[in-house]
């Protein structure tokens, strides 16, 4: 059985896959609080970033790896893959494969999520479109 707060990470991920930023009318709330320092609070500010997201990984695809459901809390964790081919962040599109995972956490209410904390794995992601050099020294950028 599908429980409510499952349907709002597929909708997430649906969102994800199809490219759709409007898909955050079904699942944002519009006084959305985002803890994340790429994206204001709000559903309008949660479209935007969705839109300048598909621009830098146009082909991305978004899988769930795993989902918990605790009281009004929603955990999601979840793997994107696609091609760096526009200005991703402010990086100009460097024609890298990316693979960008994250831990969601929503806090939900009367059906829609709320309240939004993340944990990504920038640092690599900076790394595969060239922003940032690889660690190790020399030896591992050879």
């Amino acid at each position: 059985m599908t429980t409510p707060e499952r349907r709002l990470a597929d909708l997430f991920v649906e969102m994800g896959n199809t490219h759709n930023p409007d898909l955050v009318d079904r699942f944002v709330a519009e006084a959305y609080i985002n803890h994340n320092d790429f994206v204001s609070d709000g559903r309008e500010a949660n479209r935007q970033f969705w839109t300048a997201f598909y621009t830098g990984l146009p082909d991305v695809s978004v899988t769930m790896e795993d989902l918990i459901v605790s009281g009004d809390r929603v955990v999601g964790r979840f793997t994107y893959r696609g091609t760096h081919t526009g200005d991703l962040l402010g990086i100009p599109a460097s024609g890298a494969s990316v693979e960008m995972r994250s831990i969601d956490i929503w806090r939900v209410k009367d059906g829609m999520f709320v309240e939004h904390w993340d944990e990504l794995n920038l640092m690599q992601v900076f790394q595969q479109v060239g922003a940032l050099p690889p660690l190790g020294g020399p030896e591992a950028r050879a």
